[in-house]
């Protein structure tokens, strides 16, 4: 199925400034989504590096850490994001509805969006061939489907772990976007060998707090620093240049959950929603339809 030599040719150049402007609704020039993960484990298997040292066999201390953020830590994230108002973008692993399906609920019911995140996070796309991802792929979307009573637009691996043939698979399986890619501030059209699928901007490792806390150690603060003055700045270029652009903060249960935590997601929150009046909370579904609606040629397909 692969198709793709050392030509890289999934998506065109383009220097920001040269490109048709456009608005978000009401006019805003900015988009902000927040993106929490909710990921399931399976016991036994390395769920990554925690904050004390290299993880071992029987991988205790990372399963249990994950744990916590499932069954205390995304109540705390909920009732945040219920009280600010803000949209929510659910990135699921499949494994959840068998788990823990509970959890789901309350963002369910205040109509957030539910992204596809794999069947479990103990497992990665690119050490999958090419049948047994397109069977999990399908497996996830329709899981999805049934839960949640309609098709998922959006996936991002999980670790945004991608083989040689998935963008040519989510499409297949009816995908409209990924997250897996962030080369941008605005969406744009991905190629593929069966059509084009939208990249979404989605801060793979920058405003992401996995990274930030366990791979550069970034304390609370300087997180919740990070948070704040990425935001401003792409406010003001938004506003000085007419650039649409999407600033996207991604968060787990685990970390932001965890109560000095919760305290410094607060912080960036009340920052945010201070200039409700000027950006849109929104979903990257919501994003994603918005791109694909405007004039042909706006943003330009590969």
């Amino acid at each position: 199925m692969e198709r793709f030599d050392n030509k890289f040719d999934r998506y065109r150049f383009s220097a920001l400034p040269s490109r048709p402007r456009y608005t978000w609704p009401n006019g805003a020039r900015l988009a902000v989504y927040f993106a929490l993960n909710v990921e399931a484990f399976e016991f036994g298997r390395n769920p990554g590096n925690d904050f004390t040292s290299m993880p071992s066999p029987p991988f205790h201390r990372g399963y249990a850490y994950r744990d916590y953020g499932n069954r205390v830590g995304i109540w705390r994230i909920a009732d945040l994001f219920e009280r600010q108002q803000v949209p929510l973008s659910v990135l699921v692993n499949a494994s959840v509805y068998d788990v823990c399906p509970e959890i789901l609920v309350p963002f369910r019911e205040r109509g957030d969006e539910f992204v596809g995140h794999g069947r479990t996070n103990s497992e990665r796309q690119a050490d999958m061939d090419v049948d047994t991802e397109r069977r999990m792929l399908a497996q996830v979307r329709d899981r999805l489907t049934r839960e949640e009573g309609k098709a998922p637009k959006g996936w991002l691996g999980p670790f945004i772990s991608q083989s040689a043939n998935t963008p040519e698979l989510l499409h297949e399986a009816g995908f409209t976007y990924m997250l897996d890619w962030f080369f941008d501030e605005q969406p744009q059209w991905f190629r593929t060998g069966r059509g084009p699928i939208l990249a979404v901007p989605y801060p793979s490792m920058e405003l992401n707090d996995l990274p930030a806390f366990i791979n550069r150690g970034a304390s609370d603060t300087e997180f919740t620093s990070m948070v704040i003055d990425a935001f401003d700045q792409q406010l003001e270029d938004s506003d000085r240049h007419g650039w649409p652009l999407v600033c996207c903060i991604s968060i787990h249960t685990f970390l932001m959950g965890h109560p000095h935590r919760a305290r410094q997601l607060a912080r960036m929150l009340a920052h945010l929603t201070a200039q409700r009046s000027r950006v849109w909370f929104a979903t990257p579904g919501q994003i994603a339809d918005h791109v694909a609606g405007l004039p042909a040629g706006t943003v330009a397909l590969p």
